[in-house]
C-alpha cells in the first residue's frame, strides 16, 4: 500500500498536510508521534472513516486502485475485507450485547459468504491463533466476561476474519497494563510474521515502536518528518523533533 501526499481537512481545518507513506508485506510500519500530529487521521482515512465534513486529497494506492476514488460499494468490500483496523480500546469496538462468537462469524458471513458451520469453525481456529484459552468455550462467551487484554486479542481476531492482507492497529495497547501490552505486542508481531501482512502501527509510545517495528515514521502536525528502518530513526534521528521525543523518553 502507498498513501501519496494525503491531505484531510475537516470543516476548513486542515489535518493532514501531505502524508506520505508505503507499507509493505510481512512488515510493521510503526506510525509515531504526540496526540494531534494525525497518526490516527491518517488510518481512517485509509479506511473511508473520516468525519464528517472532511474532504480528502492524494492517493491511497492498494491493489492498482485507489482508494480515496472507489465508488461506497467497492470501499466496503475492502473495509474490513482486504485492509482492517485494530481500535485503541476493545470495549468500545466490541459489541457488549453480542456473543464473541457471533461478532466473528457475521462479520465473515457477511465477506466470505461462508455457512453458519463453517463460520463458527473458522471463527474458533482464529481464536486460537490469537491464543484465547478454551476458544471453543470462549466463543460463546461475552465481551465483558474477558480481560482487557483477552478482549483486545478478540477484536485482533475479528479483524483478521476475511484474511485481510493491511492491518491497521491504533494504538493497540494503550488501555492495557504494562505485561500485558508486551504480550498483545508479540502476537501483532507474530501475525505479520507467520500471515505476511502489512501492518501499520499508530502509536505515542516511542518504546512499543522499538519492540515490534521495521520501519519507523516520525509525524509532526499532519506531515511526516522522518521515515527510516528503526534502528536508524531511534538511534541516529535526523529531525530536531524525532531527537526531542526521544529525548523526552524516562
Amino acid at each position: 500500500m502507498k498513501i501519496s501526499d494525503l491531505k484531510v481537512d475537516i470543516l476548513g481545518k486542515k489535518v493532514l498536510n501531505g502524508v506520505s507513506l508505503e507499507l509493505h508485506e510481512g512488515q510493521v510500519h510503526g506510525l509515531a508521534g504526540e496526540s494531534g500530529s494525525g497518526k490516527t487521521m491518517t488510518g481512517l482515512a485509509v479506511l473511508g472513516l473520516l468525519p464528517h465534513g472532511s474532504t480528502a486529497t492524494g492517493s491511497i494506492t492498494f491493489q492498482g486502485r485507489d482508494l480515496l476514488t472507489l465508488p461506497a460499494k467497492e470501499l466496503n468490500k475492502v473495509r474490513g475485507g482486504e485492509v482492517a483496523m485494530v481500535f485503541q480500546d476493545p470495549a468500545t469496538s466490541l459489541h457488549p450485547m453480542l456473543t464473541v462468537g457471533r461478532q466473528l462469524t457475521e462479520h465473515m458471513r457477511h465477506h466470505l459468504g461462508l455457512s453458519k458451520g463453517e463460520a463458527k469453525a473458522r471463527a474458533i481456529e482464529l481464536l486460537e491463533k490469537v491464543r484465547i484459552p478454551g476458544a471453543a468455550e470462549a466463543f460463546g462467551r461475552y465481551p465483558h466476561q474477558f480481560s482487557g487484554g483477552m478482549r483486545q486479542r478478540v477484536a485482533i481476531a475479528i479483524a483478521l476474519a476475511c484474511s485481510p492482507k493491511v492491518l491497521i492497529a491504533d494504538e493497540p495497547t494503550t488501555a492495557l497494563d504494562v505485561t500485558v501490552q508486551a504480550g498483545v505486542l508479540r502476537l501483532l508481531r507474530g501475525l505479520c510474521d507467520e500471515l505476511g501482512l502489512a501492518v501499520l502501527l499508530v502509536t505515542h509510545d516511542l518504546g512499543v515502536m522499538s519492540a515490534i517495528a521495521d520501519e519507523v515514521s516520525v509525524m509532526k502536525d499532519g506531515l511526516v518528518v522522518e521515515t527510516g528502518p528503526r534502528a536508524k530513526v531511534l538511534r541516529e534521528p535526523d529531525h530536531p523533533y524525532t531527537q526531542s521525543l526521544l529525548e523526552a523518553l524516562p
